[in-house]
């Protein structure tokens, strides 16, 4: 018996113990795990563009994907670091890319904007779990300061079936932007040629590759939900702002609500973007902050802005803004005393 205690205080005093940063929790869930649902949420879109714009979708989507990979694999190598293809984080990043670029998209300003979404705004700042905005949006937002046309010519729905003399259009977001709002909303609309709400569930209508069909969208978020990946906290509050704002602003018409709602990428970057595990907030109540945040800044770039749309720009400037949340809403530990009530406490 003696022997045996001794050997167990000889164990407990080389027994070495791991310091990491929180959270300190226990989970089955892997990071390949995660991105693989995340790929089979977004399935039901790619699915959707390729219908919508035609076989082009594939091809703009393979370029982005395999520049993400291979972008990650030859910087890892460079960096001398260890290789993460093998998590599906790059894979990830270059199908939500290509879902926010037009089809027609030329192929080498595609690969460029994945290489700089995963060289400078993810592997620069130490890879997964260092970069501070989400890659994709860092990606799609220097291709558009870099490229504007070419990410403002938008194909025209099923253009490549019916092959007509026009191929392409302006989006609907870019139609309500040049739209009287101190006038009649309905007759503003009206005479604007929207779609109607049908085509915009079903995406009969312009934009980006994975932005156009809502119902796609949906069934995405619901799997992703369902799946337990993301919590509803974001997405809900994003929406629920941008609605909010918008049925006072459109004199409580539910069309141009529902334009507003389904229209540009707001679901798209409610569901897939905003809610990415690195660059949003911890806790619920600095999610509710932050998707009311993304909520009120796209309303105001889609209103007042000189651009139509504003989901990119309020995701990354939350995004940055995460760290001073996360430390405003961070949970107080068991039994935490602040010091000025210790000291008064103790007087």
């Amino acid at each position: 018996m003696k022997n045996k205690f001794s050997s167990l205080k000889i164990m407990e005093k080389n027994k070495l113990f791991t310091v990491s940063a929180s959270p300190h929790i226990s989970s089955r869930e892997t990071v390949p795990g995660i991105m693989r649902d995340v790929l089979i949420s977004l399935s039901p879109a790619l699915a959707a563009a390729v219908l919508i714009f035609g076989f082009r979708s594939l091809l703009v989507t393979a370029v982005c994907v395999i520049s993400c990979i291979l972008s990650e694999y030859l910087s890892r190598k460079a960096m001398k670091r260890k290789n993460t293809v093998s998590d599906l984080s790059a894979t990830v990043t270059g199908l939500l890319l290509a879902f926010n670029l037009p089809v027609d998209m030329p192929l080498w300003m595609a690969a460029v904007g994945s290489v700089f979404a995963i060289v400078v705004v993810k592997q620069f700042f130490g890879g997964l779990g260092n970069n501070f905005v989400n890659p994709a949006i860092g990606g799609r937002i220097m291709l558009l300061v870099c490229f504007p046309v070419a990410m403002s010519t938008w194909a025209l729905p099923m253009a490549w079936r019916t092959k007509p003399d026009v191929t392409t259009g302006a989006t609907l977001l870019y139609k309500l932007s040049g739209m009287d709002m101190s006038g009649d909303i309905a007759e503003g609309m009206g005479a604007a040629g929207l779609p109607s709400m049908f085509d915009m569930l079903i995406g009969r209508r312009g934009g980006s590759l994975g932005e156009a069909c809502t119902i796609a969208l949906i069934l995405g978020g619901v799997y992703l939900i369902a799946r337990k990946i993301i919590k509803p906290v974001i997405p809900l509050s994003f929406i629920g702002t941008v609605a909010v704002i918008m049925l006072f602003a459109g004199k409580f018409d539910l069309d141009f609500l529902g334009y507003q709602i389904m229209g540009g990428g707001l679901i798209l970057g409610a569901v897939f973007m905003a809610t990415d595990y690195v660059t949003c907030p911890s806790t619920n109540k600095g999610k509710l902050v932050f998707g009311i945040g993304c909520g009120v800044i796209t309303a105001v770039i889609r209103l007042y802005g000189s651009l139509p749309e504003g989901v990119s720009y309020s995701i990354i400037i939350m995004n940055i803004l995460t760290p001073l949340i996360d430390r405003v809403t961070a949970l107080k530990p068991f039994g935490f005393v602040k010091e000025k009530a210790e000291k008064e406490a103790k007087a």
